[in-house]
């Protein structure tokens, strides 16, 4: 039986202190436990280094029933539950290719006889029937997806076995799902909650303010200039550090400059895993000044004394920025995060987001796979007979399964829905791509509009994020030079929702000067001319209704 919210607050507390020694809880932690305990699906977006680990500890521990945690890296996974040894929770045990099977027999036992209180696994894990049906057998009443952003195809964090999550929560006869990520702006929220079932959900999003980085951008015109300017901001800048940058060959390039002046590495997914490690390893113990990397360094790292992050390219989104920025300051002490801005720059990320995405042909070709097949095809003769890779079949099915054209099984079997129209249910599955194709587009345009507002850069990556901050920063370039202009005042309130004759619905993200920023479900974000918005009765307000925090 669950404990009822009323009864769970003190629980909480008390909880918190007592067992897993936390003095108090910060602001968002609290209120996600006590909707997991209430029984509620819930979404908990806090920032990196908040604590969202305890917040499924917290709760595991006062419900009944095995908890089952979802995370994509083995190192990860062990950091977990190496943590839940230290204290008395019922036992962590980690269950991936690095275990021997016997041990996986022996954890998968122990759950299913209540004799284990977590069982953490990555997602390919799930995708095995045999794993399905014995977590299964263990009746698990709380279901953890951590990285929860993973199953955005949005994000350069997007793993392909987590689309199949989904599927797994109605397999598990729906337990409370709590899904936790430190990066979601509305659409990736959008996409968490669909992608795995949640029913109702609760979605909290706090403590995305961090006052003791330093926002900046600095701008160039030659190449040659900003790669200089790179060089010496990190030859000045207190140690360690992070730069990113969007290649393996400008990694290289800039940690052979820097080896000379400092202990620098670049890391890249490319090199031999032994490398990357020792990298990570060396970094974390403090023996390398400076990180050069692309964006797949960075997740699971928690090191408190990161005192700057710099981005030698433009990032794709600000979710990725701000993710990455994120990983600095987080002992409270100052740190720095610097946009090293070319214009031109943006030309790789637009090719980026135009290229990624699926074709009609290629849509209509899994379709087709699966229509001709005698009976329901497994995910991986699905891949081989197609000659797509996991990754876009998997989005494939996502899509063609969206628009009922296809239905997949628990076991993850695909057939199709005799009751839909191929073409129709194809056409369908082209035009939500082409929508998510524009809304990708659109937030490589949020990141020029970062990189060249004159308002205050805190204001304006808390704003896309759904947390406002009351007045400009002090802590930021334009803060600083005195040039912030006005960001929250305008003719309906941020978070609002207005209506375009073409565009449909959207949702009110900012002010910008004279400029509205709104996000379109069907063509993502715009910004808008207030003048000319107003002028034209381009937009309407709708009236809100209720909806749960």
């Amino acid at each position: 039986m669950r404990p009822s919210p009323n009864v769970a607050a003190d629980r909480i507390v008390r909880t918190a202190r007592e067992q897993f020694g936390y003095d108090e809880l910060r602001p968002g932690q609290q209120e996600s436990i006590q909707a997991v305990l209430g029984g509620s699906d819930t979404l908990a977006v806090l920032p990196t280094g908040w604590g969202k680990s305890a917040i499924y500890q917290i709760a595991a521990t006062l419900l009944e029933g095995p908890t089952v945690v979802v995370s994509p890296l083995v190192a990860l996974q062990r950091d977990q539950v190496v943590a839940l040894e230290e204290t008395d929770s019922g036992g962590a045990v980690q269950v991936n290719s690095t275990v021997p099977s016997h041990r996986r027999d022996e954890a998968l036992d122990d759950l299913a006889h209540g004799e284990l209180e977590f069982l953490l696994l990555a997602p390919e894990q799930l995708a095995n029937g045999d794993m399905l049906e014995r977590v299964k057998a263990a009746r698990p009443s709380l279901l953890v997806v951590d990285e929860a952003h993973c199953i955005s195809s949005w994000g350069h964090d997007f793993r392909p076995d987590y689309l199949a999550l989904g599927r797994v929560v109605g397999s598990l006869g729906h337990p409370v799902v709590l899904a936790l990520t430190a990066t979601a702006s509305p659409p990736v929220r959008q996409e968490i909650v669909t992608r795995l079932h949640m029913a109702d959900p609760v979605v909290i999003v706090r403590g995305f303010d961090r006052p003791n980085i330093h926002l900046a951008v600095r701008r160039f015109v030659e190449h040659a200039a900003k790669h200089q300017a790179v060089i010496e901001a990190t030859q000045r800048a207190p140690k360690p550090g992070l730069i990113y940058a969007a290649t393996r060959k400008r990694t290289e390039e800039v940690a052979s400059e820097l080896g000379p002046h400092m202990r620098a590495a670049a890391y890249h997914g490319a090199m031999p895993r032994s490398q990357r490690d020792d990298v990570h390893n060396k970094f974390m113990k403090g023996e390398i000044d400076a990180v050069v990397a692309t964006t797949a360094f960075g997740m699971g790292i928690d090191k408190g004394d990161v005192r700057f992050v710099f981005h030698y390219d433009v990032p794709d989104s600000l979710d990725s920025y701000y993710q990455e920025v994120g990983r600095a300051g987080r002992d409270g002490m100052p740190a720095e995060g610097v946009l090293f801005y070319r214009p031109e720059d943006l030309g790789i990320r637009r090719f980026f987001a135009g290229s990624g995405h699926l074709q009609p042909d290629q849509l209509r070709g899994v379709a087709e796979v699966v229509a001709e097949a005698e009976r329901p095809i497994p995910l991986e003769e699905l891949e081989e007979d197609s000659g797509l890779s996991a990754a876009r079949v998997s989005m494939a099915l996502n899509r063609l399964e969206e628009s009922g054209a296809v239905n997949v099984s628990d076991e993850g079997r695909m057939a199709t829905h005799g009751d839909v129209s191929a073409d129709e249910a194809i056409r369908e599955a082209t035009d939500a791509e082409e929508r998510h194709h524009r809304t990708e587009q659109s937030r490589v345009e949020m990141v020029r509009s970062y990189a060249e507002s004159r308002s205050c850069r805190r204001q304006v990556l808390l704003s896309y994020f759904g947390e406002p901050v009351e007045g400009p920063c002090g802590n930021c370039d334009v803060c600083q030079e005195g040039s912030s202009e006005s960001s929250d005042a305008g003719p309906w309130p941020v978070g609002s929702t207005v209506r375009h004759s073409s565009w449909r619905d959207g949702q009110v993200i900012r002010y910008d000067g004279d400029a509205i920023v709104v996000l379109f479900e069907e063509v993502g974000y715009k910004t808008l001319s207030v003048e000319l918005v107003t002028k034209g009765d381009l937009l309407q307000g709708v009236p809100e209704v209720g909806r749960r925090p």
